[in-house]
């Protein structure tokens, strides 16, 4: 490397915000591909998911944390453990604010966030479906809630902007050598995402609790020659949510699988053979060994 080559540049960018904030849309657009599952329901990022985008002389590690809530059940308060996480290893913050909805920011983590000694970006989501006179008084608002960042309007949805604000990034990242090798997209296995798939569907096709009361567990992931077996376990709380997973005889839970099966075969590039059962585990969200095992409690 001669005297003149600008170091190559690498740092951890975490994505903060309320549930219905849009982050994991905005890490998809940030990336240029879908990584995070994105639906119109809160709550729908339940994991800490890490995205990594590569360039010729920089490295940046996107993380998209489940939405600050207070918790309810033993799962919330995993998934909050993550944020808290993400609070302590970032080189840069991403706080996602949802411009078109009032609702105001989880105030005990804007009070972290206000003392940290990072760069802070606080970025106004969704700006497609707000006025010039809304932005600017969002623009305002944050100026004055947090005078040491820097406001970035936009809309993921569309990109409008994203190009602009992944250049702010980039100028704020620290000089360091990669972190990771430079052909890897996350930290997660396959079996994982193909879960996220899965549960994304849920998100999609049912409706009231029946979402917020299921995980879903991959038991096994076969790669064969031409195809790559998966056995899909649904967790849920109750018989009644079983019976309302399933549909009459059994057309609910055929159609979610498809729509499941093929949007893995998309993901992985080959064919996917799918088997999914649905286990009854009641009171799932608070108990702690079953959360370790599902990955929200180390």
């Amino acid at each position: 490397m001669s005297e003149n080559t600008p170091p190559h540049k690498a740092g951890f960018v975490n994505i903060i915000g309320n549930p219905n904030a849009g982050k994991s849309t905005l890490m998809n657009a940030l990336l240029g591909q879908k990584l995070s599952i994105v639906t119109e329901k809160a709550q729908t990022t339940r994991h800490r998911i890490m995205g990594i985008l590569n360039g010729d002389d920089y490295q940046i590690v996107y993380s998209d944390t489940p939405g600050v809530l207070d918790p309810k059940y033993k799962l919330h308060e995993g998934m909050m453990k993550a944020v808290g996480s993400a609070l302590q290893d970032a080189d840069l913050i991403l706080l996602v604010i949802d411009s078109a909805d009032r609702q105001e920011f989880h105030p005990s983590t804007l009070e972290k966030i206000k003392k940290m000694n990072v760069p802070i970006f606080v970025v106004l989501n969704k700006l497609d479906l707000i006025g010039n006179e809304k932005a600017d008084e969002l623009f305002q608002k944050w100026n004055t809630e947090l005078p040491q960042a820097h406001i970035f309007p936009v809309s993921a949805l569309t990109y409008l902007y994203t190009k602009e604000l992944l250049n702010n990034i980039i100028r704020q990242l620290p000089a360091s050598p990669p972190f990771f090798p430079k052909d890897e997209l996350s930290d997660r296995t396959l079996r994982f995402f193909c879960s996220e798939i899965f549960r994304e569907k849920i998100l999609k096709y049912y409706n009231r609790e029946i979402p917020y009361s299921c995980e879903v567990t991959i038991e096994s992931f076969k790669e064969e020659e031409h195809v790559t077996k998966i056995r899909a376990v649904i967790l849920t709380e109750r018989e009644s949510q079983k019976a309302i997973l399933i549909g009459h005889q059994g057309s609910a839970l055929k159609r979610m699988a498809t729509s499941a099966r093929k949007e893995m075969e998309a993901f992985l590039g080959r064919k996917v053979f799918l088997e999914t059962f649905i286990k009854v585990d009641p009171d799932w969200r608070n108990n702690l060994n079953r959360l370790k095992s599902l990955g929200y409690w180390e």
